[in-house]
């Protein structure tokens, strides 16, 4: 599996988010995008999944154009700012849904990933009951649960403790065993350093790769 970003420019309302950005990332690593709040971070990861369109240059997937002869990856798996659920259903009730849009795992897979990342899958809580930690968890779980291809994470730390952390750098890094292409956004430089293989700097909607 193999992303390419292609000289892209994102200008929303006239605002440049993303400047002149050409990248080719690639399967089995894992990236990280460093940067303050407001950088492009975040829409770096919309670009890559096919939810924003660049408004100049390419985002080719493989030998995939997205935007035309793609809509999005075919194997994708996102966890892109909050979670967000249906808020009366459990959290295995709520990942039992999302896989019945592929059909590529069952209970068994759903019930798995719920325990690898430490949540009860027969908590009969609903998910506006849980805490912020045990959302951030389904959501992580949610990104992972198929093995996507390709995986985005957007601040994948957030509002975890750090026994919670360690359980998800385990996760991302199994992913990356199983050859996932990982692209991680975070302003958490001492996370980035343990678990990326390369990490680039996001500021001003440039793009520029850490030496």
């Amino acid at each position: 599996m193999r992303v390419q970003i292609k000289e892209v420019t994102k200008k929303i309302k006239g605002r440049m988010i993303l400047n002149q950005v050409d990248l080719e990332l690639n399967s089995g690593k894992i990236y990280g995008l460093q940067g303050p709040n407001g950088s492009g971070k975040t829409m770096m990861l919309r670009l890559i999944s096919g939810l924003i369109l660049p408004t100049q240059g390419e985002v080719w997937i493989d030998e995939q154009r997205l935007g035309k002869d793609i809509v999005f990856p075919d194997s994708i798996g996102a966890l892109i700012e909050n979670p967000a659920f249906q808020p009366y259903y459990t959290g295995y009730k709520n990942l039992e849904l999302l896989a019945e849009l592929n059909h590529r795992i069952g209970k068994e897979e759903i019930r798995r990933t719920l325990e690898d990342v430490e949540l009860d899958p027969d908590d009969t809580r609903k998910f506006y009951k849980y805490s912020l930690g045990m959302k951030q968890r389904l959501g992580i779980a949610a990104a992972i649960m198929e093995s996507p291809q390709i995986l985005l994470l957007d601040e994948p730390t957030n509002a975890l403790d750090e026994q919670g952390v360690l359980v998800i750098t385990e996760l991302i890094k199994r992913q990356k065993e199983l050859g996932s292409l990982i692209v991680i956004a975070s302003h958490d430089a001492l996370f980035l350093e343990m678990i990326a293989d390369e990490i680039f700097e996001v500021r001003n909607g440039k793009v520029e790769r850490r030496l």
